[in-house]
């Protein structure tokens, strides 16, 4: 068994997953908030294509090396995240550009107004 056959455990079990935010397609996050079970702490929309939604969802408190390597991240759809955060569906729908912050640890998600799309 090589380091590839490591499957990841998930905080919450796919058969506990409740239907919060279905058809809003797929989005990537990190281990910090589906392995370790954390809320969404920075999350911002894309261009994205397909069933893609153009939503990152980050902890908030990743460092670069953790969020830059790719064994910590992967896609999920949007409804998985849904379930490790509620808080993030009534801003679904936000458009393209959007960012939100958790500006304190139990703080409400707002938006993050200094926030600039990374350019491709």
């Amino acid at each position: 068994m090589g380091p590839s056959s490591h499957k990841k455990k998930f905080a919450i079990p796919a058969d506990r997953l409740q239907p919060l935010a279905v058809g809003h397609g797929s989005c990537i996050a990190t281990d910090r908030i589906t392995v370790e079970g954390r809320r969404v702490g920075f999350m911002y929309r894309e261009r994205a294509h397909g069933v893609d939604s153009g939503w990152r969802f980050f902890a908030g408190d990743e460092p670069p090396e953790f969020a830059e390597n790719p064994k910590n991240i992967d896609v999920y759809d949007v409804n998985t995240i849904a379930n490790y955060d509620p808080e993030i569906v009534p801003l679904l729908t936000e458009p393209v550009g959007s960012a939100f912050i958790r500006a304190t640890k139990d703080g409400p998600l707002v938006r993050d107004e200094g926030w600039t799309q990374p350019q491709d």
